[in-house]
């Protein structure tokens, strides 16, 4: 069976482009990083901020996680639908980060994670991904996205410090992408998908029953 591969190769831009930034100039990852005030005037930042790292235990954690996500993916093998759900919450769910005025800027692919694992999610569950269960898995997934979310209540704390790496944590990138991933994930349902049918061997052919003299 063929597998999709949109979402393997965005999942692949993702890391590679991650790892590429990481060894780039500091002026460089200046002029790619996402800040609330010069969005406008900087709008592929909505974007190319989801590869800029500045501490290497971050940068690993994400490639981890994105590995996983990526190793999933190529089990459940998401359709072209869900790749174009998580594409355009990438943007957006940076884009939305700009409604709390706590948050300066943003770096890293933890929103876009968090997207990644809601549009599975309600693709699952409303059975847009061809899989046995795939509405428990759905279910499992989404559970596991609201209990994290609610136990950081990025909502009221968008922005904490991360003690054990020294930096400031954005929690309302999780819950941007997180809610971009269901809603975008949820409307994709309304775009055709191509089904994949089994193939049914042809029967074999009727041997010749011409009686010869």
């Amino acid at each position: 069976m063929r597998r999709p591969r949109s979402w393997l190769l965005l999942c692949a831009l993702h890391g590679v482009a991650s790892m590429l930034l990481w060894w780039t100039q500091p002026t460089t990852l200046e002029w790619m990083t996402w800040r609330s005030d010069e969005d406008l005037h900087h709008p592929w930042t909505l974007w190319t901020s989801a590869w800029v790292y500045q501490s290497t235990p971050q940068l690993i954690g994400h490639q981890l996680a994105l590995g996983v996500l990526t190793a999933f993916a190529w089990v459940v093998r998401p359709p072209w639908t869900s790749t174009l759900a998580w594409l355009l919450a990438w943007p957006l769910a940076q884009a939305t980060l700009s409604l709390w005025p706590q948050i300066g800027y943003s770096i890293g692919l933890s929103g876009v994670l968090h997207a990644g694992w809601a549009v599975l999610a309600v693709q699952l569950l409303q059975r847009r991904i061809e899989m046995p269960q795939a509405q428990r898995w759905g279910g499992l997934l989404m559970a596991g996205l609201l209990i994290k979310l609610g136990l950081e209540r990025a909502w009221d704390h968008p922005v904490v410090w991360d003690s054990g790496n020294d930096r400031s944590l954005v929690q309302a990138a999780h819950l941007a992408g997180a809610a971009w991933g269901l809603c975008l994930g949820g409307l994709a349902r309304w775009l055709p998908t191509v089904r994949r049918r089994a193939r049914v061997p042809s029967p074999p052919a009727a041997p010749d029953e011409t009686v010869h003299p």
